[in-house]
């Protein structure tokens, strides 16, 4: 249980959170929301120590553990797999104590650390760190890689999965989805659902917290209230919140209104000054109800593009990828005008590939692309807000891009992607991610496409901005081509879906409920990785044929997977014998090294239980990828 008592939190001068008092109860997974600035961050790092409140008192169980994920990651030379292993401390410093011993020869502080490995489900953990790496998109050739030779998107990750694998009553996760696909975020969906531990994240993908949360708590003006159910059901109490304020709003004005003519009809009059009087206090005291603060939604929209042709852009048996091997081939796609496709496909399935090559920044190494001669681009990629120029200003970016435009032209351009006044001449690296990205497609827009390449636009973007970009891109009469990993966005823009998968492009059949229903079954080992459609218009006969020609090709992978999974048994029985005997004080009282055998035989069959798991997870990607 986690109580706040009379808490209050403030950044600089400002206040973002007063006399907040509130009890999250064990087992709850709560959404954090609000706008950016609202005080989340602040919250959370207040939970884990690293700011002091102003006011008021955090109260936690003292032996509570708690796990968040850290927002940097250094070059280390460590593996992916060493680095997720070690957020398991306490089996770290196992393993630690374990290896001290053995160098120094004290049998019995070995037998005593294997004991506690055991006591901490220690002789799993790195199967189980394995899973975790495959679960977020690491590929199991990778898993040894160094952490230092990851990009920044991918130690990210690592850093969620090493907070996933500390044990935790208290989990902390601010923007997990942010540098995940879709694939990543259905997986992590699920195994927050299984956690049984209190947790706190904050998100702006609100079909990640409809999936997950089961309370919201929202923070706006300084003030934090929960509210029960998911991300819908805060919508829809909120929704009616601001119905019944705006009633007692109207009802207030009225009864103010009232007042007022009584006030100024009577108070010139002795025989009713005194009830004249009363009113005025009665007035000036109504100010203190139902006040509504409403705030304007914020909006913008893609310019109607110059010239719209019809065929766009064409792909025509066209390979492409890098260092002379292709990631995707016999590629056969065409944009036409005014098109809404999303883009689907596990990590690493070759989705930005595409986009590259469709924008014509990564070269074919086969095939041809043709595009007209009044295509224009408008392409977001996902390194686009780390290349604005540092110390340049929103306004000297837009000039660059600009020719001969009035000052004033861009200024006014500016200040409808709300970049006002003195706002427009700060420098990018003052803005806030979400800021920088804005500016970003404020850029964009004014080339004025007439197809948009957005691959992964929503990091950093608040609800608001979110919804914001999901109306513009509705009014946009332009192409679209869409990379997300938020499911709302793509779910309310996207007419149709292609899917990348084993090196290929086909349309998908579906929607994404559809695509989240097939990413389950590959994850239960049914269902090969294909489209939805990719039987139909099959008569029985072929179907049956194409079945049977897939089942005799997974054959072996099950066949290899069994054999492990009975090895692990086996291994999992005779490790929990041998443990049985360390347990007993009587084999570190008699003559010899009885004691000292048995913790080498159970250090000898704790690493062939992690190669007979790494042997079922080599199957199991194998069968993945049949």
């Amino acid at each position: 249980m986690i109580a706040f008592r009379g808490l209050a939190l403030r950044r600089g001068g400002r206040v973002l959170i007063s006399n907040l008092d509130l009890t999250i109860h064990a087992g709850t997974r709560a959404g954090v929301v609000g706008r950016n600035g609202s005080g989340k961050s602040t919250l959370f790092a207040a939970l884990l120590g690293d700011l002091e409140a102003d006011a008021g008192v955090i109260e936690r169980p003292a032996k509570g553990r708690l796990a968040s994920v850290a927002q940097e990651t250094p070059a280390l030379p460590d593996s992916a797999l060493s680095f997720v292993l070690a957020g398991d401390a306490e089996l770290h410093a196992a393993h630690g104590a374990a290896a001290a011993a053995e160098q120094r020869g004290d049998h019995a502080a070995v037998a005593q650390a294997h004991q506690q490995i055991e006591a901490l489900h220690g002789y799993d953990a790195e199967a189980r760190a394995a899973r975790l790496l495959h679960g977020l998109g690491f590929a199991p050739d990778t898993h040894r890689n160094a952490v230092a030779s990851f990009s920044g998107g991918w130690r990210a990750r690592l850093n969620l999965a090493r907070a996933l694998m500390a044990p935790s009553d208290l989990l902390l996760l601010d923007e997990p989805t942010n540098h995940l696909d879709l694939d990543a975020v259905l997986w992590l969906e699920g195994w927050l659902q299984r956690y049984a531990g209190t947790l706190l994240i904050i998100s702006h993908d609100r079909e990640f917290l409809d999936a997950v949360c089961t309370q919201v708590l929202h923070i706006d003006s300084g003030t934090v209230r929960a509210y029960s159910g998911n991300y819908s059901a805060f919508e829809r109490q909120r929704a009616e919140q601001v119905r019944q304020l705006q009633a007692a709003r109207a009802r207030e004005q009225a009864e103010r209104e009232h007042l007022q003519a009584f006030i100024d009809r009577f108070k010139a009059k002795a025989t009713k000054a005194r009830q004249a009087q009363s009113r005025v206090k009665r007035l000036q005291k109504l100010g203190d109800t139902a006040i509504l603060r409403e705030s304007s939604a914020f909006q913008f929209r893609f310019p109607e593009p110059a010239r719209q042709p019809h065929a766009l852009l064409a792909l025509d048996d066209a390979a492409t990828g890098y260092a002379g091997r292709p990631v995707i081939a016999g590629i056969r796609r065409s944009v036409q005008a005014g098109e809404r496709i999303g883009v689907l496909g596990r990590n690493g399935a070759g989705k930005s590939t595409l986009v590259r090559a469709i924008v014509g920044e990564l070269p074919l190494q086969e095939g041809a692309r043709t595009a007209h001669r009044d295509l224009v681009i408008g392409y977001f990629a996902q390194h686009t807000v780390e290349s604005l120029c540092v110390g340049e200003s929103p306004y000297a970016h837009l000039s660059a891009i600009a020719g001969d435009a009035a000052p004033q032209v861009l200024r006014d351009w500016l200040g409808n992607w709300h970049f006002p006044g003195d706002r427009a001449m700060e420098p990018v690296e003052t803005l806030s991610g979400g800021e920088r990205a804005r500016l970003a497609l404020a850029l964009i827009a004014w080339r004025r496409p007439n197809l948009l390449v957005l691959d992964e636009p929503t990091n950093h973007l608040d609800l608001d901005m979110r919804e914001a970009l999901a109306d513009a891109l509705n009014e946009y009469p332009g192409a679209m081509l869409l990379v997300a990993h938020d499911r709302h966005l793509l779910g309310l823009v996207c007419d149709r879906f292609w899917l990348v998968h084993d090196g290929r492009v086909e349309d998908f059949d579906g929607d994404l409920d559809d695509y989240a229903a097939l990413q389950a079954a590959l994850a239960r080992g049914t269902a090969p990785i294909a489209s939805a459609s990719e039987d139909d218009g099959l008569d029985p006969r072929e179907r049956r044929r194409r079945s049977a020609v897939q089942r005799e090709r997974e054959k072996p992978l099950r066949d290899r997977m069994k054999r492990a999974e009975q090895r692990l048994s086996e291994l999992d029985a005779a490790l929990k014998a041998i443990n049985a005997k360390l347990s007993d004080a009587a084999v570190y009282s008699g003559a010899g090294d009885a004691a000292t055998e048995l913790a080498r035989q159970a250090a000898t069959l704790a690493r062939d239980h992690a190669a007979a798991e790494a042997e079922w997870l080599a199957a199991y990607e194998a069968l993945d990828g049949a």
